[in-house]
C-alpha cells in the first residue's frame, strides 16, 4: 500500500506539472514572457485572460494579449506624502468632491504632520494592475468602439488607440464610465456634422472649465502627468495634460486618439503635446487645445513630432540597443512613432563624423534648448557617416556621440535649409567684425550686464565679453570667425538665448 500511494503522489505531481505547461503553453510567446515578469500579479492578469477565454469573443482574447504583450514596457510616476518620521500619511485628493474641497482637506492634514513632504513612487503595471480593472477597461472599450459615430475602425486601431487604460506615464485610475458620461454630447455632435466638425464645440467646451497652465511653472509635487480622474478634478495643468485630456475624452467615446508630443521646439527652448484623432477613412486630424483654432498650424519648428502608441515599435532605438548607451530621456522608451513630417517640411540630412577611437554603432542629432545641446534623434553609423531621416528644415541640429554617460561632438553644427545643407565650421583664417544691435523679440540691450560673444568649435568658444551702459546701443566684436554658429549670452540669462549666424552682409538669422 506504501509503494502505491508512493507511485499515486508522483504521478499526481507529474500531471500537474504537465498540466500547469500545457496551460501556460497556451498564451503566445510575449504574453507568457510577461506573465513571468508579473511575479505575484500574475494570478490577476490570467483572470483577465480566462474572463476573455470564456467570453467566446476571440476579439476579446487578441485584445487582451495585446495589452499584456506590451504592459512591461508601461508604469505610472506618483507619490505619495511622507511625515518627518518617514511614515506614509493617508490622503487622497480624489476622495473629495473638487479640487478646493481636497486642497482645504490637505492643509489640515499639514498642520497635524509638520515637515511634510512627498516621495515620489513608480509602479510597474504588470506587477500591480488588477485583473478586474483590465476587464472592466476592456468590456467599456469594446462596447465603445461598437457604437462608436466613427465607423470602419479596424480590430488594430481599436487595440492601439481605443483599448488602452494609459497614454504615459499617469496614475492608473478608473476613467472610461465617467468620461462616456461627460462627454456623450460629442458622439451626438459627430453623428449629426462629423467629427472634424466637431472639433471646434470640443476645444471650446474643454476650454471653458479647464485652464491651461504652460506659462505658469510646473507643478511642485513630482507628478509628471496626472491621473484621469485628477484632470477632471484639478482642470488645470499644462499642454502634456490637455492632450491627455483629450485622448481620454475621445477613446472613452470610441474614437481612435492620441498624443503628439514635440521633446524639443528646434529653434527656441521647451517642447508641446497635443492629440491626433482619426476618422472613418483613417485620416489623422490634428487637435490642439492650447491654441485659438483647434487644428492651427505650429507656429516654430519642432525639432521633432513623436506619436505615443501603447504598443512597442520595432523601428524605435530602445527596441534593439542596450538602454545604457541611449541618452536619458524619450529615446530610451519604446512606444512611439515619428510623425515630424505631418506637421513640418523635413529633410534626411546626410554627414560626415569625425573618427572615435571608440567604435560606436549611434550617432545623435542634437537641439540646442536651454543652452545646452539637447539629443532628440538618432542615426546608425556606417563608415564615419550617418544619415538623419526627417530633420525639420530651418533648424540647426549637432551630432554627438554618447559615451559613458556623456555627449561627444562628433561633427560641426548642420544647417539643415529648404533644399540643401551647410556645414558650420568655423574658419579661423577668416575673421570678421560683428556689429549686434538691439532687435525686438529677440535682443534687448540693457546697462550693467555683461554679453559674452562665443562660437563653436566643438565646445563653446570666448571671443569676447562687452558690459553695457546707458547709452549703449549696439555691441562691437572684433576676430569674430565667418561661418561659424554664433551664440550672445547676458550675464542675467534665462536661458532663452539661441545661435545664430551672420551672413556676409552681416545679417544675422536665428535659429
Amino acid at each position: 500500500m506504501k509503494q502505491k500511494s508512493n507511485t499515486f503522489s508522483l504521478r499526481s505531481i507529474l500531471f500537474c506539472v504537465v498540466f500547469s505547461l500545457g496551460m501556460y503553453a497556451q498564451h503566445p510567446a510575449a504574453v507568457e514572457q510577461n506573465l513571468k515578469k508579473a511575479g505575484s500579479n500574475r494570478a490577476e492578469l490570467e483572470k483577465a485572460i480566462l474572463y476573455c477565454k470564456n467570453s467566446d469573443d476571440p476579439q476579446k482574447l487578441k485584445a487582451i494579449y495585446f495589452l499584456i504583450a506590451n504592459m512591461d514596457i508601461h508604469s505610472s510616476s506618483d507619490y505619495y506624502w511622507e511625515n518627518e518620521a518617514g511614515n506614509r500619511i493617508v490622503y487622497n485628493e480624489l476622495d473629495y468632491p473638487n479640487f478646493d474641497e481636497a486642497a482645504k482637506a490637505f492643509e489640515a492634514v499639514k498642520l497635524q504632520n509638520p515637515n511634510l513632504h512627498p516621495k515620489a513612487i513608480t509602479y510597474s503595471d504588470l506587477e500591480t494592475i488588477k485583473g478586474d480593472y483590465l476587464i472592466n477597461n476592456l468590456d467599456n472599450a469594446f462596447k465603445s468602439w461598437r457604437v462608436s459615430a466613427v465607423k470602419n475602425i479596424s480590430f488594430d486601431d481599436f487595440c492601439e488607440y481605443i483599448l488602452p487604460y494609459r497614454i504615459s506615464v499617469e496614475p492608473i485610475q478608473d476613467w472610461r464610465t465617467t468620461y462616456n458620461s461627460k462627454f456623450s454630447w460629442i458622439s451626438d455632435k459627430i453623428e449629426t456634422i462629423g467629427l472634424e466638425a466637431s472639433l471646434p464645440y470640443v476645444s471650446d467646451e474643454a476650454n471653458s472649465w479647464f485652464t491651461n497652465t504652460w506659462n505658469s511653472g510646473g507643478r511642485k509635487e513630482p507628478l509628471p502627468r496626472l491621473g484621469s480622474m485628477q484632470l477632471l478634478l484639478r482642470k488645470q495643468g499644462p499642454c502634456e495634460d490637455l492632450a491627455d485630456l483629450g485622448v481620454f475624452t475621445m477613446r472613452s467615446i470610441g474614437i481612435p486618439a492620441t498624443a503628439d508630443f514635440v521633446p524639443y521646439w528646434g529653434t527656441t527652448r521647451g517642447g508641446h503635446a497635443m492629440n491626433t484623432f482619426f476618422d472613418s477613412n483613417n485620416k489623422a486630424i490634428h487637435f490642439d487645445y492650447g491654441t485659438k483654432e483647434y487644428n492651427e498650424k505650429l507656429r516654430r519648428e519642432p525639432a521633432k513630432v513623436l506619436r505615443l502608441t501603447y504598443s512597442k515599435q520595432n523601428q524605435t532605438l530602445a527596441s534593439f540597443e542596450e538602454q545604457n548607451n541611449i541618452p536619458k530621456g524619450y529615446l530610451r522608451e519604446q512606444n512611439y512613432i515619428d510623425v515630424t513630417q505631418e506637421y513640418w517640411n523635413t529633410r534626411n540630412v546626410k554627414c560626415s563624423l569625425y573618427l572615435n577611437p571608440k567604435p560606436l554603432k549611434t550617432v545623435y542629432a542634437c537641439t540646442f534648448s536651454g543652452l545646452k545641446w539637447q539629443p532628440f534623434w538618432w542615426a546608425k553609423v556606417l563608415k564615419n557617416e550617418a544619415q538623419f531621416n526627417q530633420i525639420c528644415q530651418g533648424t540647426v541640429v549637432l551630432p554627438q556621440y554618447y559615451s559613458n554617460g556623456k555627449m561627444i561632438p562628433a561633427s560641426a553644427p548642420i544647417l539643415v535649409g529648404d533644399t540643401e545643407t551647410r556645414i558650420l565650421t568655423p574658419d579661423l583664417n577668416q575673421l570678421q567684425d560683428l556689429t549686434i544691435s538691439s532687435v525686438a523679440n529677440y535682443l534687448i540691450l540693457k546697462p550693467n550686464v555683461i554679453y559674452k560673444l562665443l562660437y563653436w568649435n566643438d565646445k563653446w568658444q570666448l571671443i569676447d565679453t562687452i558690459t553695457a551702459t546707458e547709452t549703449t546701443e549696439s555691441l562691437l566684436f572684433h576676430k569674430v570667425p565667418k561661418n561659424a554658429l554664433l551664440l550672445l549670452i547676458a550675464s542675467d540669462s534665462k536661458g532663452l538665448e539661441r545661435p545664430f549666424i551672420v551672413s556676409e552682409q552681416g545679417e544675422r538669422t536665428w535659429y
